[in-house]
């Protein structure tokens, strides 16, 4: 009876050998050593650790998040925003840490352009997924590309409900990228809602591995404003702290029209877990930036150069030029002109 056990690759082989057996090509020994060879084959192959990463991108669910390297990242790619540093660093590493999280984590980043949202959301998805924002598992929605009718939100509503629940049902580590979210039809977002929520399962479902993160200009203008008062008071940009904005800036989001937030569900039922703000960056943080872009095109460090193409952008207020009217949003192109 043990004979009858085998992978279907092993029988298939076998199957291939017998006629040359019979004929007397192929001992018994021969076989039995092509058989045993076949099934290790077989073994190995099927064996995650080999075809995940090598042949086909897998949803590692419980794979651990390395502290380090996102500690690195945050600290040598983000400039000017030690809110936002440290807030994603301890979400993320708490998060991914917890076998067994309550709900999907939450992140609502905002600022003016420029300041580092995309690239915030960019170095999350390279820290929990190998192929980064290239991954089967991270979704990005533009809400101008994905949703531009305003007569379609009945439609749209049910699309990105199916296109939750499809996703997170292939893997529960998915990861959902709103972009734009200050030109998305209000109204539309609370669609997510039950996604979001503390429930176990719906449907069978679980998202309480999920990330969802909202990208947004809104509230921009708020936190300039704040940033600015700060700067007048004599105080220092780093003394700020998440508690100054954060709960201004979400009561100002649900009471804007213009936010994607307005009067919403999630914020009404406190079900984002932090609101994030991008701070105006200063001539010295886009120095940084045209720094990082010289070494990503090998071209070295120079930072006489830096300061020159950083001194070209546009600042704001203009008696005092204090803070980057783009943020760091121009400076590849500001960097061509210079070269």
């Amino acid at each position: 009876m043990a004979a009858a056990r085998g992978s279907p690759g092993t029988w298939r082989l076998l199957l291939l050998l017998l006629p040359y057996q019979a004929a007397g090509l192929l001992d018994p020994f021969s076989l039995g050593i092509a058989a045993a060879s076949a099934a290790a084959l077989t073994g190995y192959l099927s064996n995650p650790r080999f075809y995940c990463g090598r042949l086909v991108e897998c949803c590692e669910e419980d794979k651990a998040l390395n502290i380090t390297a996102l500690q690195a990242d945050l600290s040598t790619r983000l400039f000017g925003q030690h809110l936002a540093h440290d807030v994603i660093f301890r979400a993320l590493t708490g998060f991914m840490s917890y076998e067994n999280p309550k709900k999907p984590l939450t992140l609502s980043l905002h600022g003016w352009t420029g300041t580092g949202k995309n690239f915030v959301s960019k170095i999350i998805a390279e820290n929990v997924y190998d192929l980064g924002m290239q991954s089967k598992f991270v979704h990005l929605f533009v809400s101008t590309v994905h949703f531009p009718h305003d007569k379609l939100i009945t439609k749209y509503k049910d699309q990105l409900q199916s296109w939750i629940r499809g996703n997170v049902s292939q893997c529960a580590r998915s990861i959902f990228i709103f972009d734009e979210m200050d030109k998305l039809h209000t109204g539309l977002i609370d669609a997510i809602k039950p996604f979001l929520d503390y429930y176990e399962h719906i449907d069978g479902v679980s998202y309480r591995k999920a990330i969802f993160i909202f990208l947004s200009n809104a509230g921009g203008d708020m936190i300039n404003r704040a940033v600015l008062e700060f700067w007048k008071s004599g105080k220092m940009r780093e003394e700020l702290q998440l508690k100054d904005l954060e709960s201004v800036l979400s009561v100002g989001l649900f009471n804007n029209h213009n936010s994607g937030f307005w009067h919403s569900s999630l914020i009404d039922k406190n079900l984002i877990d932090f609101f994030i703000p991008f701070l105006p960056l200063e001539l010295t943080h886009v120095k940084h930036c045209v720094m990082a872009e010289l070494r990503q095109r090998g071209l070295g460090e120079n930072e006489e150069l830096a300061l020159r193409v950083a001194e070209d952008m546009v600042y704001f207020p203009k008696d005092s030029r204090m803070f980057s009217d783009k943020g760091c949003k121009t400076v590849s192109a500001k960097l061509n002109l210079h070269l």
